[in-house]
């Protein structure tokens, strides 16, 4: 991940709040609206006390002055509602778009990015970290405007009313501030530590809880609990520490603030009591007043204080999310990239190289023609590099060295969408998403019709079990097919390349999970599927490519052999000991 600074984050926050100038300049009036409210009250509660005098009251003037404090709290509450609906709808606004660009950015990443790393880590950037910016956002808006308003209007009113006690006032209360300041520059790094190792912890959990049975098949339980408790441990000591610093600020600034206020209301009684010769008119009112705006004073700094303390964790979670933004994203298409439409099928390998690190070679200079309609075997022991052929021709990555083209067209100068477009893939690896069963086959044809999708069942097997499902092609399945077997999931993946019938086919072990009988019916139904199309099969169990126009025998990311089954079985070389091998008996 690349690194980002505490201040360029917090450029790019005000960055991304430009687009609401217009609820925040309401949320800033609103804020105004409320602190004078506030300062308000203290004016017309000291104005009442003073109709109190040597044991006679005005109670018209009381009256009067109560029903403006009443007026002035209204105001207030009303003011208050509506500042926390602004904060609202910007807060969760700004996350939302930063939430859709992290998300949108995700599929853009090339696939070296996401193999590299922790699905988990990423997952955690793009909630947890997302959910813990809006919660130092919303506080940041909802305190931190109202705060230093309130501060900087009550410390005016304090001038007005008796500027010695003010300036008293004004000189201690910044001792608070640097306590805050200093504390708070320890705890972005805590923070920022305490979020990375949030998304380790993620990343661990989503690992286990999707490869729980081959974790119970080796009995690896205890092992990974003690990996978790000191990943939890980790944790553990990193939110104590983060908590205990940014816990300080509080406690410390209360203690300053009830110093200072101690100190105006010793300051203000012992001046009435004794008489003191002013400048100006200070009595009973007056001090109650003046008390007020003291206590309205000092108590921002504790909120503010707190909100520092959430604004570092919010400014950490965010550095996280923009780091993921800042990845370099896949090369993008060519400015005059070519759309390709429906192709022959003829692919051709030209001195292809590709490593996925400089240190280790995996492709040098191979080259393979397939013409149109033919069947290509690629087989090979792991590790040969079958399945990064299969990544080179789909684009997912890109050829260091020589080129591939697709009907004469380097695939470079074509756009991914179109060159993707062309072909059908069944992986190995299924992947169904929540849904119906009918969404799922129908995710490449969403326009297909129920006389179409029951068709591609048929044709691919599936339809059988689907109807034995409690609401056939209605039946809604979980995230990744949980809730089917291995083989009916990759059934489903193979009736909906059925559907599309794409120029191009790729096959990576399409029926590795499908059991003999079935897999019979599948190679058949394949066979009427590969009619006239280019095909790339990628295959362990050779029985399965024995019919295969052309037949590549890959070692160490190069072809050692190639020609049909019968004459690399007559060769008697690499091909031949691994066919052999597998019938061994």
């Amino acid at each position: 991940m690349r690194g980002i600074n505490q201040k360029q984050t917090i450029a790019r926050i005000f960055k991304q709040l430009r687009g609401y100038w217009f609820l925040i300049a309401l949320s800033i009036l609103m804020a105004v609206i409320t602190v004078a409210g506030n300062l308000a009250a203290p004016i017309f509660f000291g104005d009442a006390i003073n109709c109190i005098v040597d044991g006679a009251a005005d109670w018209d003037g009381i009256f009067f002055y109560f029903a403006l404090v009443g007026v002035s709290i209204v105001i207030t509450c009303l003011s208050q509602w509506l500042l926390n609906i602004i904060n609202n709808k910007i807060t969760y606004s700004v996350t939302a778009d930063i939430r859709k660009q992290a998300f949108e950015h995700i599929q853009r990443l090339p696939l070296k990015y996401l193999d590299a790393h922790p699905y988990g880590d990423i997952v955690s950037r793009n909630i947890a970290d997302v959910d813990q910016f809006a919660d130092g956002l919303l506080m940041g808006f909802t305190q931190f405007f109202t705060g230093v308003l309130t501060i900087l209007g009550a410390l005016v009113m304090m001038f007005v009313y008796n500027w010695i006690i003010a300036i008293a006032v004004f000189v201690l209360t910044p001792l608070s501030l640097f306590i805050a300041r200093f504390i708070s520059s320890k705890t972005y790094k805590l923070f920022r530590k305490n979020s990375a190792i949030r998304g380790e912890q993620t990343a661990f959990i989503d690992e286990m809880v999707g490869n729980l049975k081959v974790v119970q098949a080796f009995s690896h339980e205890d092992a990974n609990t003690e990996k978790f408790d000191e990943i939890n441990g980790r944790l553990t000591k990193s939110s104590q520490d983060a908590t205990f610093y940014s816990s300080l600020p509080n406690p410390t600034t209360r203690f300053v603030n009830s110093l200072v206020y101690a100190a105006v209301a010793l300051a203000g009684a012992l001046t009435i009591i004794f008489a003191m010769p002013l400048p100006f008119v200070f009595d009973v009112g007056r001090l109650t007043t003046l008390l007020s705006y003291a206590n309205q004073y000092t108590k921002p700094f504790n909120e503010i204080t707190g909100v520092i303390t959430e604004l570092q964790n919010a400014i950490a979670c965010a550095g996280r999310i923009y780091e993921l933004i800042d990845e370099p994203a896949q090369i993008p298409d060519k400015e005059d990239a070519v759309e390709l439409g429906t192709v022959n099928g003829d692919v051709k390998f030209s001195d292809v190289c590709f490593s996925y690190s400089d240190e280790r070679k995996l492709i040098e200079n191979l080259n393979i023609a397939a013409k149109a309609g033919q069947r290509i075997a690629i087989v090979g022991p792991t590790g040969c590099g079958k399945t990064t052929l299969i990544n080179l021709l789909m684009r997912f990555y890109d050829v260091d060295g020589g080129a591939i083209t697709v009907d004469g067209t380097d695939i470079r100068d074509a756009t991914r969408r179109s060159l993707r477009k062309n072909y059908g893939m069944v992986l190995q690896d299924t992947w169904l998403k929540s849904g119906t069963i009918k969404q799922n086959i129908a995710m490449g044809k969403p326009n297909a019709t129920d006389e179409e999708i029951i068709d591609a069942a048929k044709r691919a097997h599936s339809h059988k079990f689907i109807m034995q499902q409690q609401n056939g092609y209605d039946t809604v399945i979980s995230e990744d097919g949980g809730n089917l077997s291995q083989g009916q999931k990759q059934l489903l993946c193979i009736t909906r390349i059925m559907l599309t019938l794409p120029p191009m086919l790729i096959l990576d072990e399409a029926t590795s999970s499908i059991d003999t009988r079935t897999e019979m019916q599948i190679q058949e139904a394949f066979a009427q599927m590969m009619e006239g199309r280019t095909s790339f099969i990628v295959a362990h169990r050779l029985s399965t490519v024995k019919n295969a126009d052309l037949i590549l025998v890959m070692k160490d990311g190069k072809i050692i052999e190639q020609g049909r089954h019968d004459e690399l079985i007559a060769l008697g070389g690499f091909y031949n000991k691994l066919y052999n091998s597998q019938f061994a008996v």
